[in-house]
């Protein structure tokens, strides 16, 4: 007991120094994303990729947006093969080894993400640090290092071709983890790296249930379907009785909004909550305040940042801005050029600003997930926000949903049609639905006007899923564990009529 409160004591000394590089690039954005892309841009221009954009002859901010498109995956996947087969130098120096395997939501195709060396230290593994650093000085009390943190990462292995990895980007961490880290962390590398998730789930509650777990790490959906097992296997009734020194979850993913409160009463105790912002293409943002709902841009990975004003999104003429001219309360399709040679990449994630002093963001939804069909501009925090206050007025709890539109027929104005899972059913669905209306009305005036008297669009179709139905959907789809997320919203109906026929 007392070598590990030894360890603990020192580890926790020795990642609070971090915080001042934190605090450095706090003071100083502009100076800090300007050492970024100019290194870059240097760095690469012997590629492929920085000849044919002249990098060498960009020495400003203006030329690099002059000279170099914005680009979709689509538009960048020649240059990824061309990696993927072995040449170096397509887009950034060297060989690209790893590759992170990612379907997203919207789309069956894989997707390979470069992951450079760099990428993997200097942005992934320093986030990691930074994470536990930030947590380690807003709370000098923390044990965190006495305990086990419990990672749930993605369900697939890791596989060779054309003499590249590639998998999920939890399972190349994973692989290459330093060993101090792999000491203090269940379940084991083997297990973790499992591919097929319902053996998975059975190995990890194996391995976790006799662990003294302090931390937890994962997506919000995914972990709890893996601590209701756990309970189950156990027979405990909340996860503080089977692991009394739980202290954080750190989650991201996918919002927390709706799970919060179920979370309150499966871990049966109050703990911190600390969300991230990470994806196979960089890690981008870490919550830096006690409690708050938003987090902190991380601008010293190795990611340079610009924003496209969705007001102004169109794909056939993308317009982006940099850091010093964005505002607050505006949402913004997300583009960043990486230390793994993502050159000016459209990631696909819209961000809103709440603070410019530090840059702090929240995350406001996905360029292809709203519902725009009658000019609503429906984003999923809009949804997330009326949906907590739908559950609070009904004393309900929702799981899992997705939402799309009913087109206009016949000259019947159309609607917005949702399907939600419920762990616990409000106690009046008519009110459930009142209230949701009510409150996207009031933080959306396009959903208000189309809403005006039902001439465009009419009071919202609600359906209860039955138990279990977006796993099974889920499943059926081949996309069960991980980094896979339920896709919340559509602007047409390829994930809702499927889950409706599955309902019935």
């Amino acid at each position: 007991m007392a070598t590990k409160a030894l360890f603990n004591t020192v580890v926790n000394w020795f990642i609070r120094q971090r915080i001042d590089q934190i605090q450095n690039f706090m003071n100083h954005p502009s100076e800090t994303q300007n050492g970024v892309i100019f290194s870059q841009l240097y760095h690469a221009e012997n590629t492929d990729y920085g000849k044919i954009y002249g990098f060498s002859s960009i020495s400003s901010y203006d030329d690099f947006r002059r000279n170099v498109p914005i680009v979709t995956y689509e538009d960048f996947e020649p240059y990824i093969e061309k990696a993927r087969q072995g040449k170096p130098d397509v887009f950034w120096p060297g060989y690209i080894r790893k590759f992170a395997k990612s379907s997203g939501t919207t789309n069956a195709k894989s997707k390979f993400i470069p992951i450079s060396e760099e990428c993997l230290e200097d942005c992934h593994f320093k986030a990691g640090k930074d994470l536990l650093s930030i947590y380690a000085n807003n709370h000098p009390e923390n044990n965190l290092f006495s305990n086990k943190n419990l990672r749930l990462g993605g369900s697939s292995e890791l596989y060779e071709d054309f003499n590249t990895k590639f998998g999920d980007l939890s399972a190349i961490m994973i692989e290459n983890l330093p060993f101090w880290v792999e000491i203090t962390t269940t379940p084991s590398k083997k297990v973790s790296l499992m591919s097929e998730w319902e053996s998975k789930l059975k190995a990890i509650v194996s391995e976790v249930k006799n662990e003294d777990v302090g931390s937890i790490t994962g997506v919000p959906s995914w972990m709890m379907v893996l601590l209701q097992r756990t309970l189950t296997e156990t027979g405990k009734e909340n996860i503080s009785e089977l692991w009394p020194n739980i202290e954080v979850f750190f989650h991201g993913g996918i919002s927390f909004k709706p799970y919060r409160e179920q979370y309150r009463k499966l871990i049966g105790k109050d703990i911190n909550y600390y969300e991230i912002y990470n994806a196979s293409e960089g890690f981008f943002a870490i919550q830096d305040q006690h409690g708050s709902d938003e987090m902190l841009l991380m601008l010293n990975y190795g990611i340079f940042y610009e924003f496209i004003p969705m007001d102004q999104f169109d794909l056939k003429n993308l317009q982006a801005i940099p850091l010093e001219e964005v505002e607050i309360g505006k949402n913004y399709a997300m583009v960043i050029t990486t230390n793994s040679g993502l050159w000016r990449y459209l990631i696909g994630d819209t961000v809103k600003f709440t603070s410019l002093n530090p840059y702090r963001i929240k995350i406001s939804g996905r360029t292809k997930h709203y519902i725009n069909a009658f000019g609503e501009e429906l984003m999923i925090d809009n949804v997330e926000t009326a949906l907590t206050k739908a559950c609070e007025a009904t004393e309900a709890s929702v799981c899992d949903f997705t939402g799309a539109p009913v087109f206009m027929k016949d000259g019947e104005s159309g609607a917005h049609e949702w399907i939600f899972e419920f762990t616990k059913e409000p106690n009046d669905l008519d009110r459930f639905t009142e209230v949701f209306d009510n409150h996207l009305k009031s933080i959306n005036s396009d959903y208000e006007a189309k809403r005006y008297n039902n001439m465009t669009l009419k009071r919202p179709i609600v359906h209860i899923a039955k138990p279990q139905l977006f796993y099974q959907w889920m499943s059926e789809r081949g996309k069960l564990g991980g980094q896979n997320k339920v896709p919340r919203l559509s602007n047409d109906r390829e994930y809702i009529d499927p889950l409706l026929k599955l309902n019935e």
